[in-house]
């Protein structure tokens, strides 16, 4: 079942309904399409995401799901190098660094 109500998407899921809103997330340490690859796959693996695009120039990830996720996605971005942009300074920001080499790397090999 859908219905149209001012731009947002209701779906009957479950017995529940779900409001899907556009997310946006600038993040920091996107550098080629192996880093594309493997935020496309980790955030896939969030049960209600879909329609992920990347703006490398940007650094900004836009995605369909519910406001409510927000904060995982944020939480598995950062986990996986790419956390939102200012998050993070010092230490922490060498390890999302570090950690998002390792992500650009397998998403290459993938």
């Amino acid at each position: 079942m859908r219905k149209t109500t001012r731009g947002w998407f209701y779906f009957l899921i479950k017995g529940a309904f779900m409001s899907v809103n556009q997310i946006q997330v600038h993040v920091e340490n996107i550098k080629c399409g192996g880093c594309e690859k493997s935020i496309i796959k980790g955030l896939t693996s969030i049960e209600g995401v879909s329609n992920i695009v990347i703006d490398r120039d940007q650094q900004l990830i836009s995605v369909s799901a519910d406001m409510s996720l927000r904060e995982a996605l944020v939480a598995k971005l950062k986990s996986m190098g790419y956390p939102e942009h200012g998050s993070v300074s010092g230490l922490d920001a060498g390890l999302a660094n570090a950690k998002s080499f390792v992500s650009c790397a397998i998403g290459r090999v993938s």
